[in-house]
This record gives C-alpha cells, structure tokens and sequence, in this order.
C-alpha cells in the first residue's frame, strides 16, 4: 500500500485518469461519431489528456479547495 503522505498525489492520479478517459471518450465521439477506429482515436486522445490532466489538478485542486472552503457555510 502507499503510504498516507502521498494521498493528495494518488487521489490526483485517479481523478486525472478516470476523468480524462471519460471526457477524451466523449468528445472523441462526439467529434468523429463512432466508427470502426474510434478505439485508437480515444485512447490517443486519453494519452494526451491525462498528460494535461494530471499537473492541472495537481496545481488547481488546492484553488478549488480554498473557493469551497469559502462558499460552504462552517457549523
């Protein structure tokens, strides 16, 4: 198992991959339809996302946890 320290990079990691897969798949369809080489197009297109994906939210996540922490009412 990964050690608790890496938590914030292991929970960038997945939410990079999985979100990148869906988002790279849907526009993917929605730009050449589903065809025959619709694999090769997503999965090229997920290659490249996750590259964008990963350092972005390693940079943006802590921006987006200061904008909920100042929309979200303390108890």
């Amino acid at each position: 198992m990964i050690e608790h320290k890496y938590q914030k990079l292991v929970f960038a990691f997945f939410m990079a991959l999985i979100m990148s897969c869906i988002m790279s798949f849907v526009i993917s369809a929605f730009n050449v339809g589903l065809h025959s080489q619709i694999v090769q197009v997503w999965l090229k297109a997920w290659a490249f996302a996750f590259v964008v994906a990963f350092p972005t939210i390693m940079v943006v996540a802590p921006i987006v946890q200061k904008l909920v922490s100042l929309v979200i009412k303390q108890e």
